[in-house]
């Protein structure tokens, strides 16, 4: 007879293990606490249009919103970010605002100092001082890391997996990200970046699109982008999905858009959900897969707005509504950080998390990637605390190969911070390519993280 080992309750104590969860309800900050915003009212904050037309998209209209609650020192490290080293103009909705310091206090060196430390700040609204004055950028990265643009079939169509294209729509979105992977095309330029611009009229961009998909019938999943989709007119958007819900071959439509979470009221107006439902119940007679996209760094994001958004995109047919984050320091790159936004999007938002990507190449982004080994051990760290179904992949965006999970490389100099990768297909570009397959693609680690010895070795490579 097998004897049953008694448990004692302190074995069970939360305090022993090292994550400890515990459920926190959603909170939506009081965006009255900010000056510009004390006499706002519940139905302004919740309208969509006031939401575009507050965005706060340069320094003088933050000087409006916050009063005397910014000491000059962040106004000094703003300028000379947006002059000297950012990629993305500025632009931030005031949902995404309203999540930056949201316990900070109304003393001005106290709030400034918490505004500085907020992690969505910290990506949102980039400072000098955030960047690396060692390293900004890495000697490999470039304005279009992932080469999507070199990967297009057409414009705006990135054919780069056998069974998978990307739709870039539009090149706005209703807030920039300061690390932006398309800071190449999306957003205004800036004194760093002159963008590059779509061409094409949109209907004559999305035609070709539709024409290019129903010629090649080994594609069957779409994901629908930008920028971000909450920026194409609703009308013009729907007539897109409906054309592509036409095409019998399309069996996946995936619809990425970061306002589910910045601008939640855009997705919450009665235009777009009842036209939100008509695609859906669509998709859902010709047993097609429609999921949103969302991108949520933080756990101060996740509001009850933002649920409120992603359980009415649930409740009117969409079949999911997943996360892909973006793992970065200063942000999220913490067992605790990324375990906690989980449970927050998963368990009280309904969006599952899905992907956690590491920060992309582009120039001045080495403030917040992480290197290939940290982004193992936090994957290690994130595991069995979350349903499986739940646990998020981080992964490894990795240049002419794509999506790789972190432990998937086949050789890594840890010294120089070099991984090597492989792949089991071809993009568009490599077709005749008859090394493609063979080929070990490198990716390189902030260097940073290196030792004495790898940051002289990359000191004397420049």
């Amino acid at each position: 007879m097998t004897a049953l080992h008694e448990v004692t309750p302190t074995q069970h104590r939360a305090d022993l293990q090292p994550y400890t969860y515990a459920r926190q309800e959603l909170v939506e900050p009081d965006w009255r606490r900010f000056p510009g915003w004390r006499h706002v009212t519940e139905t302004q904050w919740r309208d969509a249009q006031w939401q575009r037309v507050n965005c706060v998209k340069n320094p003088k209209q933050l000087r409006t919103l916050m009063g005397d609650l910014l000491t000059e020192r962040f106004y000094d490290e703003l300028a000379a970010d947006q002059q000297h080293t950012a990629t993305m103009s500025m632009l931030v909705p005031p949902q995404m605002l309203n999540t930056m310091a949201p316990d900070a206090g109304l003393d001005p060196e106290t709030f400034t100092a918490a505004f500085l430390a907020d992690p969505v700040r910290r990506y949102m609204i980039p400072v000098r001082s955030d960047r690396d004055p060692d390293w900004p950028s890495h000697p490999h990265s470039s304005r279009d890391s992932l080469h999507e643009a070199e990967m297009w079939v057409v414009e705006g169509l990135t054919h780069r997996y056998p069974t998978k294209v990307l739709a870039e729509l539009v090149s706005t979105c209703p807030q920039y990200c300061g690390h932006c992977t398309r800071m190449d095309l999306v957003g205004n330029s800036t004194p760093l970046v002159q963008k590059h611009k779509l061409t094409l009229k949109p209907v004559d961009r999305q035609d070709r699109m539709i024409d290019y998909l129903k010629r090649t019938p080994g594609v069957r999943d779409v994901v629908v982008s930008g920028g971000d989709v909450a920026n194409v007119p609703w009308p013009q958007l729907e007539s897109f999905l409906m054309r592509l819900l036409d095409i019998d071959t399309v069996r996946d439509v995936r619809l990425a858009t970061k306002a589910l979470a910045g601008m939640p009221q855009h997705w919450l107006q009665p235009k777009v959900v009842e036209g939100l439902e008509r695609v859906a119940r669509t998709a859902g007679r010709r047993g097609v897969n429609l999921a949103i996209h969302t991108h949520v760094n933080h756990v101060q994001s996740v509001t009850p707005l933002v649920a409120e958004a992603a359980r009415t995109a649930l409740e009117i047919g969409v079949r999911d509504v997943r996360n892909q984050g973006v793992l970065m320091k200063g942000v999220n790159a913490t067992p605790d950080d990324l375990l906690d936004l989980c449970f927050a999007l998963q368990g009280e938002a309904n969006i599952l998390p899905y992907y956690f990507y590491m920060c992309d190449m582009i120039p001045n982004a080495e403030h917040w990637r992480v290197a290939v080994w940290e982004a193992q051990e936090l994957q290690h760290a994130i595991m069995g605390y979350l349903p499986g179904y739940a646990t998020p992949r981080i992964v490894c965006d990795v240049p002419y190969v794509g999506k790789r999970w972190v432990h998937q490389l086949h050789e890594y100099d840890r010294e120089l911070g070099i991984s090597y990768w492989t792949k089991n297909y071809r993009t568009g570009i490599e077709l005749d390519d008859p090394e493609a397959l063979d080929r070990r693609y490198p990716y390189y680690d902030p260097i940073s993280t290196l030792d004495d010895a790898g940051r002289r070795w990359w000191s004397e490579q420049v």
